[in-house]
């Protein structure tokens, strides 16, 4: 896993991933890498508190860009808003609490990507599974106080 600590790292990942190196691109890869799972809210906030001024658009498309040249992955767990990592390329999967909505990242459930393979693959080939596990994080698991 990449972490970005500052935008000279963020200016070496964009432009190994051959992108225009931006602000906004530098602020919002930062942002992602400060703020793992964040949804576009809070990576806005982070951008604008980095750089701002910046619009939701601007924002909308940077994530995009980034998540096309593969320096950040979007998640989208059933009856959530899209979320941001920047833990890319292993394939890992996520925990989600069913109370709080929290996210954590688990490894593979075995061996490597895809780590789970179809009973019938139909033809397709195969280069990614996406598994989520649901719960109750320790938080939420905790009785109320005065029980």
């Amino acid at each position: 896993m990449r972490v970005v600590q500052n935008p000279p790292q963020a200016e070496r990942l964009l432009r190994d991933a051959t992108l225009r190196v931006t602000a906004p691109r530098k602020a919002v890869l930062s942002a992602v890498h400060e703020h793992p799972h964040a949804d576009t809210e809070t990576l806005l906030a982070a951008t604008r508190a980095r750089l701002g001024s910046v619009s939701h658009q601007a924002v909308y498309d940077v994530l995009r860009a980034l998540t096309d040249a593969g320096l950040v992955r979007r998640i989208q767990p059933a009856g959530s808003v899209a979320r941001y990592e920047a833990r890319v390329g292993d394939n890992h999967h996520h925990l989600v609490c069913r109370s709080c909505g929290a996210v954590s990242d688990v490894d593979c459930a075995s061996g490597e990507a895809p780590c789970l393979a179809p009973s019938d693959d139909g033809g397709f080939e195969v280069d990614e599974a996406e598994i989520v596990y649901w719960g109750l994080c320790p938080a939420c698991q905790s009785p109320p106080a005065g029980r």
